[in-house]
């Protein structure tokens, strides 16, 4: 018969919220390794490991089968513990497993399968073993008891153990050896991992990395796997699933690799979820996403509150010392390049509370054998970043400095070192921008319970039209040579924040920059709000609206289909656009060496036709051919082109 009993809880990580799919259709693999604790940093900035990786794989092999895969000396393991954090996937892989047994693909491994929800249950405070199968699937037809006496082949899984708060510290004289006494529930879950009870049962547990230090002791010959998160290429593969649309799937993953911070902080299955949701949402009556309204910064505050929308809202007062005491941690991180904190660290500015530490850092628990403490990492750099960006602009009342050094809230010193030398600090910058603008400090208040003070906007704001004055030689134009302006100009997301900012400013000019399809739109939305532009330069720029380096996936052949079917926008579609903005300035352009094609011309001709201020246009390119000259010929004959000078 079969005993599949699903969570409680009505979806996890990676389900829809408008239906929910079968678990077959969208589960995709995880990267996981058997080490969790090396040294070696993951790629895209996830914290984890990248020696012995393995994929525990929705294909031939089972879920089950790469969990107990064998160790060296060809010994399966009766032990398993699946560490992540948060969001990784813990989960959905122990629903996984469910699955695939109750379709038969485990029979000849396992002839029962116990699953118990530590999170979602509330478990009797003494019981045995026979009672909690029993309890977990009272639609047996063959007493507990019997099974377990006959001493089958039986998988117990306990998910979020972390979540029974045990101690698991208890006389060992007092384990059980009978699965039908009923003892303290701590003493009869001990008996079943010290092996004292059902010696031949295998388990399966699955729990947060903080919570590993005291099972440890209790464990013998088990073995850890950790989850690192979607690789690049499942990356991909989460979207086709997620969106049964093959060319929804691909505009929007089109839209996140053009990202690359969305991109990789798609290794983290759970933000995965949240950027499929939000483009979901926003794909909904519209065929792309070249006016997604959502940022990236509003990305990661969706994510944070689906991550803490079950804790304790009780005490917001709890929730914002918090984070103001996470925030100041990262900031510091940032400021000395450093990703892993002591536990001394963590203890020392109070962040050691098991009801909100695990959301945030990930503790890296040491081999057997090392003596070091624990050291923490954020679960991902660019979650370090954001949090570093809220450390300048989160209320405080009153209190500015830090618990662990004395690092000030001064928005000027970060501004100007990034202007200076510290390149690094970027995203954390573009995250400051994102902050402060209306929607975040209104979604910060009202979904998360924390309050953004918006006093840094005017800092930002006279930093931006400071630094370009600086960059320009007396006499000379003000222009923008910089795609950061931009992008954090875009990531603020407000008209008449960027109108300010660029007032001043009469010309852009960018030399040999790649422009994936984010800067394409940044610098959209720029231009559209620029009033006084009245000169682009773009030489040696390319456009790109989707990866050139991604190959094409056979397994995706519908989406194929799709992009023979609906051809791509000519690459300067987006800029054509807003050039064409009604309070448009430009009287000069000049496209020299972009690569341009014969669709480029057409709306190029577009322009001319439309833009009676258009004086002068350059285009030093070799790959427009004659009938791209043809097309620009029909703009030049229009009425309303008033060009003078065509190079």
């Amino acid at each position: 018969e079969h005993m599949v009993r699903e969570s409680r809880q009505d979806r996890e990580l990676g389900a829809c919220p408008r239906e929910s799919p079968s678990l077959q259709s969208r589960f995709t693999t995880l990267t996981i390794t058997r080490e969790p604790g090396s040294k070696h940093g993951a790629k895209d900035g996830a914290v984890g490991t990248s020696q012995g990786c393995a994929s525990a794989s929705s294909g031939a092999a089972t879920t089950t089968t790469m969990l107990f895969e064998p160790s060296g000396d060809g010994q399966t393991p009766q032990v398993v513990v699946l560490v992540g954090a948060p969001g990784m996937g813990k989960t959905m892989m122990v629903r996984k497993v469910m699955v695939e047994w109750g379709e038969g693909a485990l029979h000849t491994q396992f002839d029962f399968v116990f699953c118990i929800d530590c999170k979602a249950i509330v478990l009797p405070m003494e019981a045995s073993v026979a009672d909690l199968v029993s309890w977990c699937c009272p639609g047996l037809q063959v007493p507990a008891g019997k099974i377990l006496d006959d001493q089958k082949k039986i998988l117990f899984i306990f998910d979020g153990f972390e979540a029974l708060g045990f101690s698991l510290v208890q006389p060992e004289a007092e384990l059980s050896s009978d699965p039908r006494e009923v003892k303290p529930l701590e003493l009869t879950l001990m008996s079943l991992l010290k092996k004292t009870l059902l010696p031949k049962a295998s388990l399966l547990i699955t729990m947060r990395p903080t919570a590993l230090g005291s099972l440890r002791q209790c464990l013998k010959g088990e073995n850890y796997v950790e989850i690192l998160g979607f690789s690049a290429a499942r990356r991909e593969e989460y979207f086709h699933r997620y969106f049964e649309n093959p060319n929804k799937a691909d505009v929007a993953f089109r839209f996140v690799r053009g990202n690359e911070i969305l991109y990789s902080l798609c290794v983290i299955p759970i933000m995965s979820w949240t950027i499929c949701t939000i483009l979901e949402q926003e794909l909904c009556g519209q065929k792309n996403l070249l006016e997604c309204s959502k940022t990236t910064t509003g990305m990661i505050m969706f994510y944070l509150s689906q991550l803490l929308k079950h804790r304790d809202r009780d005490n917001p007062q709890v929730l914002q010392q918090f984070l103001l005491q996470l925030c100041s941690l990262a900031a510091e991180g940032i400021w000395k390049h450093k990703v892993l904190f002591e536990e001394k660290e963590i203890k020392d500015c109070g962040l050691d509370l098991p009801g909100l530490l695990p959301y945030f850092l990930n503790e890296r628990i040491p081999r057997e054998g090392e003596d070091q403490e624990s050291v923490y990492a954020f679960t991902h750099l660019h979650l370090q970043e954001f949090f570093a960006a809220m450390f300048y602009v989160l209320e405080d009342d009153g209190e500015t400095i830090s618990s662990l050094g004395r690092l000030e809230k001064n928005v000027n010193k970060l501004l100007e070192s990034y202007n200076k030398s510290r390149k690094d600090l970027n995203v954390t910058v573009r995250f400051l921008f994102g902050l402060v603008s209306q929607k975040s400090i209104e979604y910060m208040d009202n979904t998360i319970g924390c309050r953004i003070s918006p006093r840094a906007r005017e800092e930002l704001l006279e930093w931006l039209q400071g630094r370009h004055r600086g960059l320009s030689h007396p006499g000379q134009a003000l222009k923008v040579s910089e795609m950061d302006t931009f992008h954090f100009l875009f990531e603020m997301n407000e008209k008449s924040f960027a109108q300010s900012a660029l007032s001043h400013l009469t010309d852009l000019d960018l030399q040999d920059t790649r422009l994936t399809l984010y800067d394409q739109m940044a610098l959209s939305f720029c231009i559209q709000h620029w009033t006084g532009l009245g000169s682009v330069t773009l030489q040696g720029c390319s456009f790109h609206w989707r990866d050139p380096e991604a190959e094409l996936d056979v397994g995706h052949p519908g989406a194929l289909i799709a992009w023979r079917r609906e051809e791509l926008p000519c690459p300067i579609h987006l800029l054509c656009r807003a050039l064409r903005h009604r309070d448009s300035a430009l009287q000069v352009l000049r496209l020299q060496w972009c690569r341009l094609c014969e669709s480029c011309c057409a709306e190029l001709a577009a322009l001319l036709a439309e833009h009676p201020g258009l004086a002068q246009l350059e285009l030093a390119d070799r790959s427009l051919g004659d009938s791209g000259v043809r097309l620009l010929c029909e703009g030049l004959r229009t009425p309303g082109c008033r060009l003078r000078i065509l190079r």
